[in-house]
């Protein structure tokens, strides 16, 4: 074995040799300490600076806000559309669009109750398809509705841009985008493409859903997209016969974590029967129940996120 240009034998029969050779090789691996680190770690920051794409705004977008999660079954797709919802639901003066980059799970389709290909403009553009006054893109447009998407990750880059480019979104005041769970390829392509005003992050109260929360926030400050708050959701299931609440994922969890973050709590919605169905059915609880404790909830939501954008102009 040989570690630039250093013979490291590593003679079974003898303790002793095998941990100099391990300390040897961390010696190697180990990154200087003090003015060295902050010198290295410039030098490193400017080089990437040097090969990150241009951010160029999307054409008569004037606010991107992403809703993330650091895991998946969060309700994180469920947030985003009446999130959007919620968004014209409090300023019936604002234009909302809504795009679906989680290109192997798309859910927009189904909870926005949509169908169909998108046509095409006479500059070859994909017209979003619309429900409830929400103009929306999503893979699950341009493929049969049970096809697996086996893409490898730079044919879903090439995808991710063209659901963005190449779709005539008209003029929109904001666009939600329902990112994919996680902390990858997508997540970066996208801050690192567009100026996007601002993140939220969605989580359960639940200690596992909160470590990737947590990953998720600490991705977007690393891009430097603000963080516009936590929305905790599934906080608390009442009971509909006994009114009952029981905490079943944990209490106040995402609040703790906001703490620690130093980011603003957006809201709370429950757990409640109404959601779950409303949207198996594509008829979200904003449009459909918008006199119910659930979608005011959303709508909450939705003018903290519009305080937050004001306090975090780009």
């Amino acid at each position: 074995m040989e570690l630039q240009g250093v013979p490291l034998p590593l003679p079974r029969e003898n303790p002793n040799n095998i941990r100099h050779q391990q300390s040897t090789v961390r010696r190697y691996f180990t990154t200087t300490s003090g003015a060295g680190e902050r010198a290295l770690q410039e030098r490193q920051r400017q080089h990437m600076a040097r090969g990150l794409p241009k951010q160029k705004p999307i054409a008569g977008v004037k606010e991107v806000i992403v809703v993330a999660s650091g895991k998946g079954g969060v309700g994180k797709s469920t947030t985003a559309v009446n999130l959007a919802l919620g968004l014209m639901a409090n300023d019936q003066s604002k234009s909302v669009g809504l795009l679906d980059a989680d290109v192997y799970g798309p859910s927009i389709p189904k909870l926005m109750n949509l169908k169909g290909n998108p046509e095409l403009t006479d500059k070859n553009l994909m017209r979003p398809l619309v429900n409830f006054g929400i103009p929306c893109m999503s893979m699950g447009f341009l493929v049969e509705e049970v096809a697996p998407i086996v893409w490898r990750g730079l044919m879903v880059m090439s995808a991710i841009e063209k659901l963005i480019r190449q779709v005539d979104w008209g003029n929109l005041d904001y666009l939600v985008i329902d990112m994919p769970p996680g902390t990858g390829d997508v997540q970066l392509s996208i801050t690192q493409n567009i100026p996007v005003a601002g993140a939220v992050i969605v989580s359960t109260p639940q200690d596992i859903a909160l470590l990737d929360a947590r990953r998720g926030a600490e991705m977007f400050r690393k891009v430097n997209v603000p963080v516009l708050g936590l929305v905790q959701n599934m906080s608390v299931f009442q009971c509909p016969k006994c009114s009952h609440q029981t905490h079943i994922f944990g209490s106040d969890g995402a609040k703790e974590l906001a703490q620690t973050l130093g980011v603003e709590m957006l809201g709370d919605i429950p757990l409640h029967l109404n959601i779950r169905e409303t949207s198996d059915k594509g008829q979200p609880v904003v449009v459909s129940s918008p006199d119910s404790p659930e979608a005011e909830a959303y709508r909450r939501v939705a003018a903290a996120v519009v305080r937050r954008l004001a306090e975090h102009p780009r």
